[in-house]
């Protein structure tokens, strides 16, 4: 997949998908994948068009609250069949008009024939440009076009800004069902302390960049991929009271059946299936140790009755 971004005119027409696509949920994906099945039907490239940093960041000085990492968006765009990616600086078009950005950006750089968004979708300096208007400008230059409408999870529009409360609370079942995958990371492994080999839990030490949103701080039910093989899991994401007072959110995971030690700076990934029980400081390591051992039962427990996990 080609990730361009700048400005280059595209020498190919394109069928490019518009959005910033935090997340890549439910919705995002529809998008997507309209507009690549639309490519491959009329023998365009298939393309997606979004932002390096988010516009409320850049306007309104936001700290980034993302899902996922800008690599993890990428790969999800190349599994949806997606060729070619405009990844281009906020600041840079901010402050184009609508009707320029159909005109001038769409069609005249990315040679565009279809376009598709979201319902919620907005552009052009002010963000004055929604679907129906881009619906018109896209007529108006003799393109197709595609506003999609709102998915609904429990009654309500999916979003990236419900997923991200959902996360924050501790609710990955929810997110994950509006993700339409199981929520968790993709992250490198790091050398902790290695208190958990010293009370017979051996665990993979992760930490979360800064931009991406704190899940609930607490014990989890996970499953973590450990050398091509997925192993149940208990992962708690915290600061580790008990045995740290440096207040800095780390990410341990403790695979029982899992043997292989995972080379620091290695990526593992970990999913986050449901919430255990909240974060809470131990009067003692062995103290801690049942309670992690309690948690990988009832990980157990909930993985294979509920998600068919052994």
């Amino acid at each position: 997949m080609e990730i361009i971004r700048e400005l280059v005119r595209s020498q190919e027409p394109t069928a490019t998908a518009l959005g910033f696509f935090d997340g890549v949920h439910r919705g995002h994906q529809a998008v997507i994948s309209e507009c690549v099945s639309f490519a491959k039907l009329h023998q365009l490239v298939p393309a997606v068009f979004t932002l390096q940093q988010s516009p409320r960041t850049v306007l309104l000085g936001e700290k980034p609250n993302a899902i996922i990492t800008q690599d993890e968006k990428m790969n999800m765009f190349r599994s949806l069949g997606v060729e070619r990616v405009y990844l281009i600086d906020f600041r840079t078009i901010r402050h184009i008009t609508a009707e320029d950005f159909v005109r001038d950006i769409l069609i005249g750089t990315f040679h565009a024939e279809h376009t598709g968004c979201g319902f919620n979708y907005h552009f052009g300096s002010g963000a004055i440009g929604n679907g129906e208007m881009l619906s018109a400008l896209a007529a108006k230059h003799g393109i197709s076009e595609t506003t999609h409408p709102r998915l609904c999870y429990g009654g309500l529009p999916i979003s990236s800004t419900r997923i991200r409360k959902c996360v924050a609370e501790g609710d990955v079942v929810s997110a994950g069902e509006m993700l339409g995958r199981t929520y968790g990371f993709y992250r490198p492994v790091e050398k902790g302390q290695q208190l958990g080999r010293k009370i017979g839990f051996p665990t993979i030490n992760q930490t979360l960049p800064d931009e991406l949103v704190v899940p609930k701080m607490g014990a989890y039910a996970s499953v973590v991929t450990c050398g091509g093989e997925k192993h149940v899991a208990v992962t708690n994401i915290g600061v580790r009271p008990t045995v740290s007072s440096e207040n800095r959110v780390t990410v341990e995971t403790w695979a029982p059946d899992c043997r292989i030690d995972i080379p620091y700076g290695e990526y593992a990934d970990v999913r986050l299936f449901d919430f255990l029980r909240p974060e809470r400081k131990f009067d003692s390591l062995e103290a801690l140790r049942d309670a992690v051992m309690k948690d990988a039962h009832a990980a157990e427990k909930l993985l294979c009755e509920r998600y068919g996990f052994s």
